[in-house]
């Protein structure tokens, strides 16, 4: 006979029960369904990308197939292709060149500027200076683009601060000499083609900065010091090793500097010689004129030109960067 105490003690807790309720089924659905979830986390953002953005930019680019009426300064929805072939118009084009210049200028200008306070900032500053680098970087940012834009036009001017320095550095007849060039030069900085770049320049350089100093944190320290044990000068360190993997935060920061100033349109109203840029004839075309048909024909160009961009910055690795 088997005596109480070598009895098993009765288990009293309590069995667990999974609930059963209709949130709990579709919790455990998409917990079992991982690529349900993300698509539904996902639809909203792109609902509105593709019903806000895409489709509103594709309605402004069948906009450039009407037809404007000059005389009667009204828009007829008869297709054509005109607007589009008056682009390549030695006028219109000479407005898409212009600025594709200016882009690529302020772009390569934006990368030597910013290569060094990059690498600075990367390899040698650290605490307190590194935060007032930054700080300095992204204080400009923080100040209205149109308060920076007309600070820049009292600057240029003829009695501006730029005048007084560079008339204190003697370099008055080298200034002189630049604003005599064609296609550079003007009556002053503010009116000449490189008072607008030198703004342009000061504007966007930031974006430039950034991404070439994430660039340069991630640089492994130990190629550098393999380079140096493999007997390489510092110059030829910086040029097959440091360079070459600073190449995609270049192409990174080329594609804010590059695309922001090709579709500027305030920067070329304010400082600069008389000559109208993309951004600048989008708004003539479309607030002077009421002409949207060449407007959105003109809205094409940077979408175009930023397209060729990316993918030419992509194969170097500038996605990567980001």
């Amino acid at each position: 006979m088997t005596s109480k105490s070598s009895l098993p003690a009765a288990d009293n807790s309590p069995v667990f029960t999974p609930p059963s309720g209709l949130l709990y089924r579709a919790a455990d659905r998409l917990y079992r369904r991982p690529n349900l979830l993300l698509a539904l986390l996902l639809l909203p953002p792109l609902l509105w990308f593709g019903s806000v953005y895409i489709a509103s930019l594709l309605a402004l680019l069948w906009q450039g197939l009407y037809t404007f009426d000059d005389f009667t300064m009204l828009v007829n929805h008869t297709l054509t292709l005109e607007n589009y072939a008056r682009l390549f118009d030695p006028a219109n084009f000479d407005i898409i060149l212009r600025t594709l210049l200016m882009a690529l200028a302020v772009s390569a200008f934006s990368a030597i500027l910013a290569f060094p306070v990059a690498y600075y900032m990367a390899r040698y500053a650290s605490g307190r200076i590194k935060a007032f680098f930054y700080l300095a970087v992204m204080l400009p940012m923080w100040t209205s683009y149109i308060v920076k834009a007309y600070a820049w036009t009292l600057l240029l001017a003829q009695e501006g601060v730029s005048q007084w320095f560079v008339h204190l550095l003697g370099l008055t007849p080298l200034l002189d000499a630049l604003l005599a060039l064609p296609g550079v030069g003007g009556n002053t900085l503010s009116t000449s083609s490189l008072g607008r770049f030198l703004v342009f320049t000061y504007i966007w350089l930031p974006f430039m900065i950034l991404p070439i100093q994430a660039s340069l944190e991630r640089l492994p320290p130990s190629l550098l010091q393999a380079s140096s044990d493999l007997g390489a000068t510092p110059f030829r360190t910086f040029r097959h090793v440091i360079l070459p993997l600073s190449v995609p935060g270049i192409a990174a920061g080329s594609i804010f500097t590059f695309s922001l100033t090709l579709g500027d349109y305030i920067v070329p109203q304010l400082v600069g010689p008389p000559g109208l840029f993309l951004g600048s004839m989008v708004y003539v075309q479309q607030g002077s004129i009421g002409n949207m048909p060449m407007a959105a024909a003109f809205t094409l160009v940077p979408i175009v030109l930023i397209a060729i961009y990316l993918s030419i910055v992509k194969r170097m690795g500038a996605f990567d960067a980001l």
